[in-house]
């Protein structure tokens, strides 16, 4: 579906400069000469009360005076004048709007008042965008649309580039057209006042000329719209990224461990790994990624096969690809023999295939052919280095012949400077990559690569691990809400280690000691040996100030060990309050490893789940890995297989190996626990104490955020990813007295779609999917079932035969970003047809449109099938047969629920 009004930008019928200009070199004469040079095909228009007429464009007043429709408005005057110009456009029934001006919050805070009023005057008039202030402008190469004050426009191409840096945009473009590299839209930000990065990844996904983006981003500000956006895009074309300013600070010092590891880079590097986003940490990479992507298909894997007529660059290509994780192709005997009748004797006989210095053009050539034919072979690189008897221009030109031929991705690296400069120009010209080295080559090479892993992790599809919680888990809020509020900000570690219990994480018993015989009586009763940690709500690592005493064997050494204790902390924190010592039993376990697992508030993507190697050396070594919630089993998995000391959780040199799956279903866990309780703003399990048998929590800390305590907040609003709705699960009975549960789909309910799938009828399908297919697929399935329930939803009807679950009928809501409209479909096994089922779902997808606040639902199906369109005309939705072909819109225009509860439960 459409952004929003976004046409109006990318794609207007007309445009109006505001604040053009006669004068050489400023803002407003470069955009007007930018659109009129460029080609664009639609009207133009000038505004300026100085001028009649500008470049031979007519000039006006103001915007109001233009006597026909103008769909955009680029903005070029001084930023005070801003918000009464945006006005003005507003009236006009302009709804796109690019603001070039500077002098906004980007400089002082009298240009953040001005920016506020502009948003003001944009908020009177319903769907008017703004892209900017303070940018470069936005260019459509397939529009002829230059709408900036750039010196050049790009040439026609299938990357959306979208920057943060106006001065990036400009250096791209030199090397873009340079390099003959194309792009589908080119974007400068701004101050992003309306329309955000997650708008234009949206907008961008909608366009059938757009296969990749390219982002250069210094901040996000809404983490789950970005969220949402990205894992979107990211399932079909790939998103390579640049994040600037990867070592700023965080606001706030840290109150835990974790907070203390899990600083501001991490946790954008988490989520784009989450999103399914590549990043790349040089700028170079960017370019590199940039021409691969506009000329190339992505690769299915990592196999490469390089080609060179020089033994060194081959040596530098290879170790380039194994240092980067890539695999170098294992040619087959079939390759290896064909290629023995083609090149020399003295040739390499495997992968790098050198062809030897003195190689002609027609050498390159069939090395290429043949390799690119071999099925264990997922790209070809190939490597020329200028030689004596080298041709560097022929061997272009026979290369390109080749790659013309293969659906696999090819690339070059052309090294040298004036020799091999035609034949870059030639490789350039025929959309081959060409780099001037191979290490570029494999960079660029193995960051698609990593997309093609990146979105198969978006793909998978999760082993089903059931967690069942005994608790009432609403229930279990609300007393512990009680807690909360009658607390500290920082509970102690009897308390938060009863909250890590009631969701059955296993934790040591600890009790209270507030003298030296209560430690003593204590430790009597949990057993030798033990550990006293100090008990304040103001110290909140204990190892600093000295208030850790471990293997305490005896009374005396209790004793003794309590006064240390006090002494040492009154020492270190004279004015921290001091309760008395924690007491609890000590864990012997020789196999076992220390982790930290914890959870954080970041103020943009919100909690964060972390697991690292624990202990007192956790913030030293800092081997850990971030996550967003939800968790699955998969990216549980994926963290513990990131760390340094995995091998050591998996067994190393004869010590056994930890409890994998207990560890896994404790984060699975820890992450429903974090995702439950809005106001915990950070976690500390550390240690978490894993062994061959178990997971257990032998110190816990929870951090509270008082205003949330408070001020309770929506449902999930806490979380960048809207976890799995359970709420809109309900049972239903059918006509027939059949019962069925209405839930919304799940990742590993992808076997069970498959059968439902198979059990329809060939006439089923087409009257569902409007095509014919003869079998289903993963990549379908994956489809169908991973999907982001913050603005789409499947509900399922499960039912069980024979002992077997088994899903019957699915009903499925589609919204746009705003969550405006919605298309609507639905599927029913033929065995289950005609007994309401497909009314159940319809009613139920209807009401979750409405606590949405969708405002039109629209569904479309075949004239045949009767039983649809006379459900949807019983439901008040105007049916249209005057489309094309024998296809039928059902529309229904819906009132928007109010109630807050509702509006809650999207987690929005």
């Amino acid at each position: 579906m459409p952004i929003r009004n976004l046409d109006k930008i990318f794609a207007p019928q007309s445009v109006a400069v505001i604040g053009a200009s006669k004068r050489p070199s400023s803002v407003g004469n470069t955009v007007l000469q930018n659109l009129v040079s460029g080609g664009f095909a639609g009207a133009i228009y000038a505004v300026n009360s100085k001028y009649k007429e500008v470049s031979g464009v007519a000039c006006f007043s103001r915007v109001g005076e233009i006597p026909e429709p103008v769909d955009l408005a680029v903005v070029c005057t001084p930023a005070i004048t801003v918000p009464e110009v945006v006005r003005q456009c507003g009236e006009a029934g302009i709804r796109g709007v690019v603001i070039l001006s500077a002098g906004f919050r980007e400089a002082s805070q009298e240009g953040a008042k001005l920016e506020a009023e502009v948003r003001a005057a944009a908020k009177q008039f319903d769907g008017l965008r703004i892209v900017g202030p303070n940018c470069l402008g936005i260019m459509a190469p397939h529009h002829s649309l230059n709408a900036s004050f750039a010196s050049d426009s790009p040439h026609k191409g299938r990357v959306a580039f979208i920057s943060q840096s106006g001065a990036l945009c400009t250096a791209v473009l030199d090397w873009a057209i340079q390099e003959k590299v194309g792009f589908s839209y080119f974007v400068s930000v701004g101050n992003m006042l309306d329309v955000g990065i997650a708008d234009l990844i949206d907008y961008f996904a909608t366009d059938d000329k757009t296969e990749s983006i390219i982002l250069y981003m210094e901040s996000i500000s809404k983490g789950r719209e970005f969220m949402s956006a990205a894992r979107a895009f990211a399932r079909d074309k790939p998103i390579i990224a640049y994040k600037a300013g990867r070592f700023a600070e965080s606001a706030k010092a840290a109150a835990s461990h974790t907070g203390a590891m899990a600083g501001v880079d991490s946790v954008y590097e988490a989520a784009m790994a989450r999103a399914g986003i590549v990043r790349v940490f040089d700028v170079d990479d960017l370019f590199d990624c940039a021409e691969l992507l506009a000329r190339q298909k992505t690769p299915s894997g990592p196999r490469l096969a390089i080609i060179t007529n020089a033994g060194g660059p081959g040596v530098m290509a290879t170790d380039a690809l194994l240092d980067r994780h890539g695999v170098l192709a294992e040619l087959s005997d079939t390759t290896i023999a064909r290629l023995n009748e083609k090149l020399p004797a003295t040739w390499s006989h495997g992968n790098p295939v050198d062809v030897i210095g003195d190689a002609p053009p027609e050498r390159f050539s069939s090395a290429a052919e043949i390799v690119l034919a071999d099925n264990a072979v997922d790209g070809v690189l190939v490597v020329l280095s200028p030689q004596a008897m080298t041709d560097p221009t022929g061997a272009a030109q026979a290369v390109i012949k080749v790659a013309r031929l293969s659906h696999k991705p090819l690339i070059a690296a052309w090294m040298g400077g004036d020799k091999v400069r035609e034949g870059i120009e030639l490789l350039n010209d025929a959309g081959i990559p060409t780099y001037s080295s191979p290490e570029k080559a494999i960079r660029a090479f193995m960051h698609l690569v990593s997309y093609a892993r990146n979105r198969e992790t978006l793909y998978e599809t999760p082993r089903e691990v059931p967690i069942e919680f005994s608790l009432d888990r609403a229930k279990l809020h609300s007393m512990f809400d009680t807690v909360f509020r009658e607390g500290q900000d920082i509970l102690s570690e009897t308390a938060s280690k009863t909250l890590l219990e009631a969701y059955e994480i296993p934790v040591t018993k600890t009790t209270l000691a507030r003298s030296a015989k209560d430690a003593v009586e204590c430790a009597a009763r949990l057993g030798y040996p033990v550990a006293l940690k100090i008990f304040s709500p103001d110290i909140t690592h204990k190892t600093d100030v000295g208030g850790v005493e471990l293997n305490l064997a005896n009374a005396d050494s209790v004793a003794e060990a309590f006064h240390r204790i006090l002494h040492r902390a009154k020492q270190h924190r004279p004015n921290a309050r001091i309760e008395g010592v924690s007491v609890q039993h000590m864990l012997i376990a020789p196999n076992g490893r220390e982790l930290i697992v914890g959870a954080k508030r970041d103020p943009v993507f919100g909690t964060v789940l972390m697991v690292g190697a624990g202990g007192t050396n956790a913030e030293l070594f800092r081997d850990l890995a971030l996550e967003l919630p939800p968790l699955s089993e998969h990216l549980a998995r994926r963290m513990l297989q990131s760390l340094q000391a995995w091998p050591l959780l998996e067994g190393y040199r004869g010590r056994p190996g930890v409890n994998l799956e207990r560890l896994i279903e404790v984060l699975m866990r820890l992450s429903y626990l974090v995702a439950d309780y809005p106001e915990i703003i950070e976690l500390d399990v550390n240690p978490l104490l894993v062994t061959p048998e178990d997971a257990i929590a032998l110190d816990a800390r929870i951090v509270l955020d008082r205003q949330a305590v408070l001020h309770p907040v929506r449902p999930y609003s806490h979380l960048a990813i809207r976890p799995y709705p359970d709420e809109f699960t309900k049972l239903a009975k059918l006509k027939d007295g059949t019962s069925v549960v209405l839930r919304p789909i799940k990742p590993e309910d992808e076997p069970m779609w498959h059968a439902l799938v198979a059990s329809c009828s060939s006439e089923s399908l087409h009257l569902r999917f409007r095509y014919m297919f003869k079998a289903t697929t993963h990549a379908m399935a994956t489809r169908f079932c991973f999907i982001d329930y913050d603005r789409e939803i499947a509900m399922v009807a499960e039912t069980q035969e024979n002992g077997e679950r088994r899903l019957i009928g699915v009903g499925r809501l589609v919204a746009d970003a705003d969550h405006r409209e919605a298309e609507y479909a639905i599927l029913v096994s033929d065995p289950w047809q005609g007994i309401g089922l497909g009314s159940a779902l319809t009613d139920l997808c209807l009401d979750i449109c409405g606590r949405w606040g969708v405002r039109s639902v629209v569904a479309e199906m075949a004239q045949q099938n009767h039983r649809m369109v006379h459900m949807f005309e019983l439901r008040g939705f105007e049916i249209d047969r005057s489309h094309a072909q024998d296809a039928v819109v059902a529309r229904k225009t819906l009132t928007v629920q109010q109630a807050s509860s509702d509006k809650g439960s999207d987690g929005k």
